[in-house]
């Protein structure tokens, strides 16, 4: 079993979990991933807004929603609204329009804030992996002291190249926010 390998893993999870997130904040221009995670009740069932409509971006802050089904177009309305995203959708009757507003100051400020949080907690998931990652090495006991020392080290100097994307990621992302 390879410690490296397995805290290196848990840390690849991370970095990945961060992306994930960073890409639902908005920076005032439209992105069809700002809709991920918004469910729709359709037919009695969840599905994911992206599953029942073509989601295309027509303009820097404009998302078109087009539903493959029309009858679908007021659920898909209430899901939005539902979901707080501080957008309100205009329907035409064939598809759903979102503008995207211009962020103000303030709310970029929050927005900076939200992802400074999220590069925290990545940074908190990537010590629980160097932890458990140490623990593992001190608790086998085939390895010498000396081998203990060295890969404690080396899972060390891991978690230092994985902060450092964790920090430019979170200042790639404030520098998009901030750039009006």
């Amino acid at each position: 079993m390879n410690y490296i390998e397995e805290a290196e893993m848990s840390m690849l999870k991370a970095i990945e979990n961060l992306e994930a997130r960073l890409i639902t904040v908005r920076a005032g221009r439209a992105n069809a991933s700002m809709l991920n995670g918004i469910m729709v009740e359709y037919y009695g069932a969840s599905s994911p807004i992206n599953a029942l409509a073509n989601i295309t971006v027509p303009e820097a802050r404009q998302l078109m929603i087009k539903p493959f089904d029309r009858s679908s177009l007021k659920d898909i309305e209430r899901a939005i609204n539902e979901a707080n995203i501080g957008i309100t959708p205009t329907n035409n009757g064939e598809m759903i329009i979102l503008t995207v507003p211009q962020l103000t100051e303030e709310t970029r400020r929050n927005y900076v804030k939200q992802v400074s949080e999220m590069g925290e907690q990545a940074k908190i998931a990537l010590r629980n992996a160097r932890q458990d990652a140490n623990n593992a090495i001190k608790k086998d006991d085939s390895l010498t002291e000396d081998q203990q020392k060295s890969l404690t080290d080396d899972v060390q100097e891991l978690i230092n190249t994985y902060n450092k994307q964790v920090d430019e990621k979170i200042k790639e992302k404030e520098t998009e926010l901030m750039n009006v």
